[in-house]
């Protein structure tokens, strides 16, 4: 049984017809293989051994992860300075208002969802997905909530987890609730758009890219196969909330547990913010791993500034 409950540079892509009928290809610029992690400066060996003992304190763990875990798998982010998103480009993300309330955002929005997502989908979990993993077939990690959308830690085996914002690679029918497979989506965008062509203008968070609108003008989205609804993936849009019933579900495992460790995350949204200061106000230690400065750096014990990965693996779940 699976525990898992329910985010300007040139980057050169082209959509073109493969041999076989109905399918469909993205021919990738070697740039697509650019570091969109932030730099740092060498690990301190001090801080290392202090979140070693931190880790082996701990009997039950528990984990958030943001978008500075995914990053080292080469999916950008939002936040990352200089080479997040907000670095890159004056482009911002969707919004759940904009999204439900006009039929020409929803076409932007699929057609370069579209375009974007066999590359997005093809993304493997790099090494702190796999170490989290190794702690929870080890018995330290009691829970691991991510606010990512990608499946990188379903991909790597995690099991007690909950995805916070929802996943990219299911898709919900806002009418009559059904979900489905992203990639099955992916299948009916082929067969309505099999003339349609596209350029992007670079590589965004989340599975998106870039299209200038005139591209998109032509572009078809299929409805609900059950109710002729909208679909929308299952994921939390900005302006959106998390259900309440995921919110309750997330403070219960924290109750259980006896720690909290942040991976790769700013904690600027509240979503995943409100559990530090739940855990503060539990007396749960709290320790973060994450480039950069967070929301929550006064709410911790211990703060290392170093690249999730490269951290993570050498620390042993002891």
């Amino acid at each position: 049984m699976r525990f898992i409950t329910h985010t300007k540079m040139s980057l050169p892509w082209r959509v073109f017809r493969k041999a076989s009928p109905g399918l469909r290809s993205i021919s990738v610029s070697a740039n697509l293989l650019m570091n969109f992690v932030p730099s740092t400066s060498s690990i301190d060996a001090n801080l290392v051994d202090r979140l070693q003992h931190f880790v082996s304190q701990a009997s039950r763990l528990f984990v958030i992860s943001g978008a500075g875990l995914s990053t080292e798998s080469g999916i950008p982010d939002y936040r990352s300075e200089g080479v997040g998103l907000y670095a890159r480009t004056d482009r911002r993300p969707m919004q759940y208002k904009e999204f439900v309330g006009s039929a020409k955002s929803r076409q932007r929005y699929w057609a370069r969802n579209y375009v974007g997502w066999p590359h997005f989908s093809s993304h493997k979990p790099n090494a702190a997905h796999r170490t989290l993993r190794r702690w929870e077939e080890a018995g330290k990690l009691h829970w691991l909530v991510t606010q990512n959308v990608d499946s990188l830690h379903s991909k790597a085996g995690q099991r007690r987890l909950t995805e916070l914002h929802g996943c990219a690679h299911r898709v919900i029918c806002l009418g009559c609730g059904t979900v489905s497979l992203r990639e099955e989506l992916q299948r009916r965008f082929e067969a309505l758009n099999p003339e349609w062509r596209a350029q992007t203008l670079g590589v965004a968070p989340d599975g998106d890219v870039f299209l200038e609108d005139e591209q998109v003008l032509h572009f078809r989205v299929p409805s609900c196969t059950a109710c002729s609804g909208t679909l929308k993936p299952e994921v939390t849009f900005f302006g959106d909330n998390v259900s309440k019933a995921t919110v309750q579900l997330v403070h219960d495992r924290l109750a259980e547990s006896d720690a909290m460790l942040v991976t790769g995350s700013s904690l600027q949204v509240y979503s995943g913010y409100r559990f530090l200061l739940a855990a503060k106000e539990r007396c749960i230690p709290i320790a973060i791993l994450n480039i950069g400065p967070t929301r929550a750096d006064h709410l911790a014990e211990l703060k290392v500034s170093a690249r999730c990965g490269e951290v993570l693996s050498i620390l042993q779940p002891l």
